[in-house]
C-alpha cells in the first residue's frame, strides 16, 4: 500500500532508520489508518530474549504461607516457559531488617529484568527500590503495599479493611457486651515481621475504637524464634485473664494458638486466623480457630510474575494496585474453597 519494501515498514514500525522521511511518512499514515497494532506475543517468541526475574522472599518452612506464593511462581514460570523467563528466588529473614538490606543488594547486584518481593519496613524497603529505580528494573510488591514507594504493581489484600474486617467478624462472636479480647502476636526483638499484620491490626483498632470503645484488648507477644516459650506464655495468660474468650492474630500461625486450645479442651474460646496452612485448615475442623480469612497467595505469586511478562515483553499496561478477596471460611464452607 505505501509502495515500499517489507523491510521499510519493518524498519518504520520497530523505530529503525535507514528510511527516507517521504517513505516513513506515507508507512506511518497507512498504519493510522489500518489501526495497525503489532503481535507482540509473536515479536516475543520471535525474539528469543532471555529474561531473569528475581524474587525476594521472607524465610520460611514448608507449608507455611510463603509456600503457596513460591507454588504460583512456579506455576507461571512453567506459563510463559515459551518466553525464556527464568526466576532465581532468594530469602531474608522477615524479623531482621539488615537480613532484608543484605539480600536485596545481592539482588541489585544480578541485574535481573524485573523483580517480586515483598517489602519490609518503608525505611528499608526505600534504599532498595531506589536502587531498582536508578538501574530501570520495574518491580511489583507482594502481600504489603508501600504507597510511598510506588510499584509497578501490587497483589495482595487491603490489610487495613482486612482487620477492620476482623474486627467486625470478631465481635459478632464476642456479643456486644464483651469487654475484653485478646490480640496475639508474633514478635521478635519489637519486630511484628509484616508490614501487612501492622496495618491489619491498625484497621482493627480503628473499628474496636469507634465501636466498641469500651472493650479492652489484651496483647499477648509470644517469641517468633522461641516456639518452645508459646505453652508456658499461653497458661500464664489465661491464668491472669480467665475471663477472655475471643481473640486474634493478624499471621499465618493460628494454629499455634488452635493447637493449644485443643489440648487444652479450652471449647469455649473463639479464635480468629489467616491463611490457610493446612495446620489451620485441621484446627478449623475441629473447632478451635472460628474464623480463617484467606487471601489467596498462590494467585498472588502467579499474578506477580504475569505482570513482570505482560510489561517487559508483551508491552501490556497493567493495573497499579491488585488487591485480593477478604475470603471468610469456616469449617462449614471450608470444604467448598481449600483445595488440597
Amino acid at each position: 500500500m505505501a509502495d515500499v519494501s517489507v523491510g521499510t515498514v519493518d524498519r518504520v514500525i520497530h523505530g529503525r532508520s535507514g528510511v527516507s522521511e517521504s517513505s516513513r511518512k506515507r508507512v506511518e499514515e497507512i498504519l493510522k489508518r489500518l489501526d495497525y497494532q503489532p503481535n507482540m506475543y509473536a515479536s516475543a517468541l520471535a525474539s528469543n530474549k532471555k529474561y531473569t526475574f528475581a524474587c525476594l522472599l521472607p524465610q520460611h518452612e514448608k507449608g507455611e504461607y510463603w509456600t503457596d506464593v513460591e507454588a504460583g511462581i512456579e506455576k507461571a514460570l512453567a506459563t510463559y516457559s515459551d518466553f525464556n523467563i527464568a526466576i532465581a528466588i532468594s530469602y531474608y529473614d522477615p524479623y531482621d531488617y539488615h537480613s532484608f538490606g543484605a539480600n536485596a543488594q545481592k539482588v541489585l547486584e544480578q541485574t535481573p529484568d524485573g523483580v517480586l518481593f515483598a517489602p519490609t519496613a518503608p525505611q528499608y524497603t526505600k534504599p532498595f527500590t531506589d536502587g531498582l529505580i536508578l538501574r530501570n528494573i520495574p518491580y511489583i510488591y507482594i502481600d504489603s503495599n508501600i504507597r510511598e514507594e510506588p510499584a509497578l504493581s501490587f497483589f495482595g489484600q487491603n490489610s487495613y479493611k482486612s482487620g477492620y474486617f476482623a474486627a467486625r467478624m470478631l465481635m459478632l462472636l464476642a456479643g456486644n457486651d464483651a469487654k475484653e479480647i485478646v490480640i496475639f502476636r508474633k514478635i521478635n526483638e519489637g519486630v511484628v515481621g509484616s508490614n501487612q499484620q501492622i496495618r491489619r491490626e491498625i484497621g482493627f483498632r480503628k473499628y474496636m475504637d469507634e465501636k466498641h470503645p469500651l472493650c479492652h484488648i489484651w496483647e499477648l507477644d509470644l517469641h517468633a524464634k522461641r516456639d518452645g516459650e508459646d505453652e508456658q506464655m499461653l497458661d500464664h495468660f489465661f491464668r491472669e485473664h480467665p475471663e477472655v474468650n475471643n481473640g486474634i492474630t493478624f499471621n499465618s500461625k493460628a494454629y499455634i494458638i488452635g493447637e493449644y486450645l485443643q489440648k487444652r479442651s479450652m471449647t469455649s474460646f473463639n479464635l480468629m486466623g489467616y491463611d490457610l496452612l493446612r495446620r489451620n485448615v485441621e484446627c478449623l475442623k475441629q473447632g478451635s480457630i472460628f474464623f480463617l480469612i484467606a487471601q489467596q497467595p498462590n494467585l498472588q505469586g502467579f499474578n506477580g510474575i504475569k505482570t513482570l511478562c505482560d510489561h517487559l515483553i508483551l508491552k501490556k499496561e497493567v493495573e497499579r494496585e491488585n488487591f485480593m478477596p477478604i475470603d471468610l471460611l469456616t469449617k462449614e464452607n471450608i470444604d467448598f474453597y481449600y483445595i488440597k
